[in-house]
């Protein structure tokens, strides 16, 4: 079984060096410009929320984890056993924590057994 570890990170901290994939969620407007959001976690519902109703966020999430599942398998037949997968976004506290949480759980639906981490989840 291949190991997944799906990491969010905040570029002004700098791309995961173990990263396999990398994605940027930049394109989503940022939370952190919302006052009552501020001091939130990507997390904490409301976030979540405010990130699931916006335009393109739906097919964006389908799409890409359809696609890592799509690699897997072909991942898995050239050996590799493991895979790790890093959301990006400017500090790494709202939508990178968000997006990968969901890129998690949509993955284990899909029946593989994925990991999170936040690195830059705490940071300012």
């Amino acid at each position: 079984e291949m190991k997944l570890s799906v990491i969010s990170f905040g570029y002004k901290y700098g791309i995961p060096l173990d990263a396999d994939l990398v994605m940027d969620v930049r394109f989503l407007p940022n939370p952190n410009y919302v006052p009552s959001l501020q001091n939130k976690t990507g997390l904490d519902r409301p976030v979540g929320d405010y990130i699931r109703n916006k335009p393109h966020f739906k097919a964006f999430l389908k799409n890409y984890t359809d696609q890592i599942k799509d690699l897997l398998p072909l991942y898995i037949k050239e050996g590799k056993s493991y895979l790790t997968i890093a959301i990006g976004c400017t500090g790494g506290k709202h939508r990178s924590v968000f997006i990968a949480h969901s890129i998690a759980e949509s993955l284990s639906k899909f029946g593989f057994s994925a990991s999170e981490y936040h690195r830059d989840i705490r940071k300012k």
